[in-house]
């Protein structure tokens, strides 16, 4: 199994970027597929997720400004950002799993994860 991001960079506050994670291994429809983040001494937290039924859901941090979404083929995951934040600069990572709670973005639920991409967001 192999999951790749690409997409990220560097942007001004109020940007935007559309990160990519292509996998292969497996099929993106048959696994909850999440985007999380991580930023310099900071706990890696759950962006936004969507499930095997196309169930989705968004950290409030994020919500209205974040789109997740999954190509027909189930190959490749995205995340459509817009209004981007300083907040938001950290490390980006996809991430394949089947949670089994109401919350579906916790880290402990995903077995499989790329190798990151980083988004900077300046003021």
């Amino acid at each position: 199994v192999q999951l790749v991001e690409s997409g990220g960079g560097s942007v001004q506050s109020g940007g935007s970027l559309r990160l990519s994670c292509a996998a292969s291994g497996l099929t993106t429809s048959t696994y909850c597929m999440g985007w999380f983040r991580q930023a310099p001494g900071k706990k890696r937290e759950g962006v936004a997720m969507i499930d095997i039924d196309d169930t989705i859901d968004y950290a409030d941090s994020v919500k209205g400004r974040f789109t997740i979404s999954r190509d027909n083929a189930k190959t490749t995951l995205y995340l459509q950002m817009n209004n981007l934040e300083p907040e938001d600069t950290a490390m980006y990572y996809c991430a394949a799993g089947s949670p089994q709670s109401s919350d579906r973005l916790q880290t402990r639920d995903y077995s499989y994860w790329g190798q990151g991409t980083q988004v900077t967001v300046s003021s």
